[in-house]
């Protein structure tokens, strides 16, 4: 899986050892970490494109994200395209959330789904709420959901 940092450059690391080396980075140089995990996707003809991030907040000094794109030519429900957002950044949570634990920094996987019932997404709220919950992981839905809806939706091309 390939990440990159949002100036382009490619991470070489495997992104568990590059996630922990900026964990430790920031920490020691005093900032109070935050992580939202999402992913949005966007259609385009007979391919989807997904983007995963990994928002670093550094609190009241900004942040920096690490993300992942990816391409399919699967074609998806509305519904069932934002359960693949959500598993993807479940995915990703899932492999870091133990050096979230050790290094106690607070993650939320955020999930780009309206809460508005007069959006087509919202067909997937429950569920996506669920999966995220039931893994144990605090949840963001839209408009709070800003790493999936403002983040990820920046780098999908």
């Amino acid at each position: 899986m390939l990440w990159r940092k949002f100036n382009g450059d490619p991470i070489d690391l495997p992104i568990i050892d590059a996630v922990e080396l900026a964990i430790k980075r920031e920490t020691e140089k005093g900032y109070h970490l935050k992580v939202c995990i999402g992913t949005d996707s966007q259609v385009k003809g007979i391919e989807t494109e997904f983007a995963t991030v990994i928002v670093f907040l550094r609190e009241g000094h900004g942040g920096f994200m690490f993300i992942h794109n990816e391409k399919t030519r699967k074609q998806y429900s509305i519904k069932e395209r934002m359960l693949v957002e959500v598993a993807k950044s479940i995915e990703i949570a899932y492999d870091l959330c133990h050096l979230f634990t050790t290094y106690d920094v607070d993650m939320e996987v955020h999930a780009d789904i309206n809460t508005n019932p007069h959006f087509k997404s919202n067909d997937a709220l429950k569920e996506a709420m669920g999966y995220i919950l039931g893994m144990g992981f605090a949840f963001k839905a839209k408009p709070e959901a800003f790493a999936s809806s403002s983040c990820a939706n920046k780098v999908v091309n």
